[in-house]
């Protein structure tokens, strides 16, 4: 089925072409060589090799519905920040490049960041269990990150605009599924509105400083081993939502190393209640489909697991 007012195939090459264009632009102003500039990755953001300088420029292209200037940079620097902190205390990780200023720039209606360029090892399957482990050192490491962060800033940044963009544009997803998100929102948001809120809730959960995104697959095969990448949504929140969505095997492996790490064991109530939150941010991201099209199958299938799911109107909160 056409999605309405989809971009087309010669609309997001011509995005990543304008993309592709203004980080170069900008970075041939911040001093780098820049010949041969090459895509590594398009979906959410262009990342591109600014070849042959030794950085990587991500550019955001796809970012949530109505998300103003400002919040952007602000999100981005918040990334920046967190990243460089990390790298300080020797966590293995995409680094913020040295080459220029630590800072997003603004270039041509895009808002960038620039990072060191590293070797991505060849034909490596994802081991997702294996890297377990190496999110409990994250969440070790990220303990005592001293700086102020939102509480559970993803989930605030993209569920709200994204059911109201589909309240306004009801062909995108069926009214079914969108009423039962709209409900099951509307019972926790009221918990994820405020640290204190969410404390109130749940008492003995850890809040601290996390990547926000799914670590344990945002982590890039170097030959040189895991690095972490793709802070963007570092945030305040339970370490259970850096692990909503994984496999029980990971989850055990996470558990392990934890608790040799000095952290606690996951909450699999409070577990159970991110996996649904994260399900109403998958389901939001329908209103991204017309600005990328491609997202479309991927998430028909999670709304199929999503669908089997217990509403969590069984949870009492």
């Amino acid at each position: 089925m056409p999605t309405p007012n989809a971009m087309t195939a010669d609309e997001l090459a011509d995005r990543t072409r304008r993309a592709i264009e203004a980080a170069t632009n900008a970075g041939r102003e911040l001093g780098l060589t820049i010949v041969d500039p090459r895509v590594i990755h398009d979906a959410f953001s262009v990342v591109a090799h600014l070849a042959p300088a030794p950085v990587v420029a991500r550019i955001p292209v796809v970012l949530p519905e109505g998300l103003p200037l400002a919040a952007q940079t602000a999100r981005q620097a918040r990334e920046l920040a967190a990243v460089a902190w990390l790298a300080a205390r020797g966590l293995r990780v995409v680094r913020p490049s040295p080459l220029v200023p630590r800072a997003p720039v603004q270039r041509d209606g895009f808002s960038m960041t620039f990072w060191e360029h590293v070797e991505v090892a060849p034909n490596v399957d994802p081991d997702y269990v294996a890297r377990g482990p190496f999110v409990a050192e994250l969440h070790a490491t990220f303990r005592d990150y001293p700086a102020p962060l939102p509480f559970l800033a993803p989930l605030a940044l993209s569920i709200p605009s994204g059911l109201a963009y589909l309240d306004d544009n009801p062909s995108l997803i069926a009214a079914s599924d969108l009423d039962r998100a709209k409900r099951e929102w509307a019972m926790l948001a009221p918990v994820f509105a405020s640290r204190a809120a969410f404390s109130a809730a749940f008492p003995g959960a850890t809040v601290q400083a996390l990547h926000g995104d799914s670590p344990g697959y945002n982590v890039i095969d170097t030959t040189s081993g895991f690095v972490h990448a793709d802070f963007e949504d570092v945030t305040l929140g339970p370490i259970e939502w850096d692990l909503s969505m994984q496999a029980p095997e990971a989850t055990h492996t996470y558990d392990e190393a934890a608790m040799r790490a000095g952290l606690r064991r996951l909450d699999h109530e409070l577990l159970g209640i991110m996996n649904v939150a994260r399900m109403l941010q998958v389901v939001s991201c329908f209103a991204l489909v017309p600005r990328f099209p491609l997202l479309a199958p991927g998430l028909e299938a999670t709304l199929e697991q999503w669908r089997s799911m217990p509403f969590a109107g069984g949870w009492k909160g």
